[in-house]
């Protein structure tokens, strides 16, 4: 199995950011993908963050510290996203920039012209990550999609590629029929739903696992009194404790919050760590029916 490891590391990392007195001063560690690049451990989701609020609450996460920025095409903003970019003063080459493929373009030739479309959109040259948003089994399409992706990365229009929400039994024939593993899975992933298999299958294979929806998509998990308790004893934020938990079990998360105090907050969970047995207790939470809105992979499609 090859990962196009050797061409992407010949690209380098990206450099860290600089410091800068007027934004918070919060370190973020990185984690190195299977192709050599690197992200940090905590990055910005981005979905209906759109027009010039979105802009405005995009813009903010960057300069608040912000380095690892998730969109899609599906979420209508990559255009807002390049505005952000530009109006933060932050350099580009210090961000991961991340988008996704639809799946009414998973035909190679529509999939290469999207991710152009999707370029142009945000005035960008280059995506850092760009990702399959769902494998629409159903359509059979995904493995001529995942093609496109290493085809994209060749012509330099994406950097790091991978997939979302995708299972075992679709990452295994990808990888079984390209020879190429993606770099990141990105996952419903939360206390409620901790997808251990799923983490274990992408650990095995050197796929870095990307939670979105982190918290619950601020659904009762942010009332939970279990992890309430551990919140209080510890002096931080039922969504810290969450996130901190996530980066734990060396899952990405991808919190979203327009409001600055809120995300500087949720970047704020590298000064303290969770017990094992704070761990063990949250284990404790996952259930069967733990899905947000049941999209199931294995089921659910979306275009």
């Amino acid at each position: 199995m090859t990962s196009g490891a050797g061409s992407q590391a010949a690209r380098g990392a990206s450099p860290k950011p600089a410091k800068d007195d007027t934004m918070p001063n919060i370190t973020i560690p990185d984690a190195t993908l299977n192709d050599g690049t690197t992200l940090p451990k905590i990055g910005f989701g981005t979905y209906r963050l759109n027009g010039a609020a979105g802009v405005t609450g995009m813009a903010s996460a960057i300069q608040n510290g912000y380095r690892l920025l998730d969109s899609a095409f599906n979420y209508e903003n990559e255009g807002a996203l390049g505005e952000a970019i530009r109006k933060a003063g932050v350099p580009r080459a210090q961000l991961r920039v991340t988008s996704k493929l639809p799946g009414r373009h998973h035909h190679f030739d529509e999939a290469i012209t999207t991710i152009e479309e999707s370029l142009y959109r945000a005035q960008l040259d280059y995506y850092d990550i760009y990702l399959i948003h769902w494998p629409n089994p159903s359509k059979g399409l995904y493995v001529e999609a995942w093609r496109a992706l290493i085809e994209a990365r060749k012509r330099g229009l994406v950097r790091s590629i991978g997939v979302c929400n995708f299972l075992p039994a679709h990452l295994e024939k990808i990888i079984n029929e390209t020879g190429v593993a993606p770099a990141i899975n990105q996952v419903e992933l939360h206390p409620y739903f901790p997808q251990a298999e799923q983490r274990a299958f992408d650990k095995a294979h050197g796929i870095a696992t990307e939670a979105w929806s982190p918290l619950g998509r601020a659904n009762q998990l942010l009332l939970d009194p279990t992890i309430k308790t551990i919140a209080d004893r510890l002096g931080k934020s039922i969504p810290q404790v969450i996130l901190r938990w996530q980066v734990q079990l060396d899952v990405v998360p991808l919190p979203k919050a327009a409001n600055a105090q809120r995300q500087i907050e949720n970047l704020s969970i590298f000064d303290f760590e969770l017990s094992t047995e704070d761990m063990s207790r949250i284990a404790t939470l996952a259930r069967p029916d733990g899905r947000t809105f049941d999209q199931d992979p294995a089921r659910y499609e979306e275009f």
